[in-house]
């Protein structure tokens, strides 16, 4: 293994957390992410609708038929969630920093991919992830 080479990589790694961490849009994750966790009542009513969610998801593993009622009070709950801003802001939160680690996984794979660091033109030109990825680029 060449140290050299891996010396200089938490350097390098260092500087783009650096970069990353300056950024505006980082500081506006943060600060929903950072509202989230002091609100003790949206987290509650988040696990709640994350446990419930969980519940009907094993009933149908399960081969369970779910109710009309308790399908109708999973999705009202959830309406509530994404009604209420601090959780609404965590939970947009969350999906820009999956975006964030989907773009930077993107970009070290094709480095190693193509030996060098990529042009964006080469970069998957659809726009997104690949195929079922579900990423909303």
């Amino acid at each position: 293994m060449d140290t050299t080479a891996t010396s200089a990589l938490p350097d390098s790694i260092r500087r783009f957390c650096t970069e990353l961490a300056a950024a505006p849009e980082f500081e506006s994750i943060r600060r929903r992410v950072d509202q989230f966790m002091i609100n003790d009542a949206a987290k509650l009513q988040y696990q709640r609708v994350t446990e419930h969610g969980e519940h009907l998801h094993h009933k149908q593993q399960q081969g369970i038929a779910l109710g009309d009622a308790e399908i109708a009070d999973f999705e009202r709950q959830r309406d509530l969630l994404l009604g209420n801003p601090v959780a609404r802001g965590f939970l947009d939160a969350q999906e820009e920093i999956q975006g964030i680690q989907q773009q930077v996984t993107a970009w070290l794979n094709k480095t190693f991919e193509l030996g060098r660091v990529p042009e964006a033109d080469e970069l998957d030109s659809g726009g997104g992830c690949g195929h079922g990825c579900g990423c909303k680029h």
